[in-house]
């Protein structure tokens, strides 16, 4: 069965970016729900349950059609949020990309300052609930964004670099203010993550 899996740092981390009180909700509360309802869901199917996170998002195809549609929003629930923790790191000033990945990310956007732009608009453009992603397409880096749970991974596509849009993660602090969010994010990107994936 599906585990959350803890902080890799603890809830005050990433103040004054992202506060405690939002990283004890949207980690305790949001993200554990998706993997409460995703063992609910499939209880009954040993040979889902027994998959890891990846394979399963991978193989939605195969689910009985009657809780497909649930079994896609709480599997991606649960990788989106992985992927989101592990995305994120305190804020140091010696975390910036470098090497192969900020070159690719200079031949792909023009540059590291372009990119974030980019980025950014892609998320402050994301209509309702969703995910904004930097993956590898066809040897290329791109900018890409999912509605709600929708994942990459479903399509084989692995993330290099995730944020979460959707309300609960930054509405204690940013109430609406989505622009001062996406803005904050930026200093607590775990650049040497996405460049060890991006190394993969």
């Amino acid at each position: 069965m599906f585990t959350l899996p803890n902080l890799p740092y603890a809830y005050e981390a990433l103040e004054p970016y992202i506060d405690r009180e939002t990283m004890h909700f949207h980690h305790d509360k949001h993200h554990a729900t998706y993997v409460a309802n995703l063992n609910d869901l499939l209880k009954d199917q040993k040979e889902f349950a027994q998959m890891e996170i990846g394979q399963l998002v991978r193989s939605f195809n195969k689910i009985p059609e009657a809780i497909r549609q649930k079994v896609i929003n709480n599997a991606g629930g649960v990788i989106n949020h992985n992927h989101y923790w592990q995305l994120m790191s305190p804020k140091d000033e010696k975390n910036q990309p470098q090497g192969k990945l900020l070159e690719a990310l200079n031949s792909a956007f023009g540059g590291l300052e372009k990119f974030q732009e980019n980025f950014s608009a892609k998320a402050l453009g994301r209509f309702g609930s969703g995910w904004i992603w930097l993956i590898a397409k066809d040897n290329k880096l791109e900018i890409v964004d999912t509605a709600n749970q929708d994942t990459p991974e479903s399509e084989g596509y692995k993330p290099l670099l995730t944020l979460d849009v959707w309300e609960h993660a930054y509405y204690l602090k940013y109430q609406n203010r989505r622009a001062d969010y996406i803005k904050a994010w930026w200093n607590v990107v775990n650049w040497k993550e996405v460049e060890k994936r991006f190394n993969r």
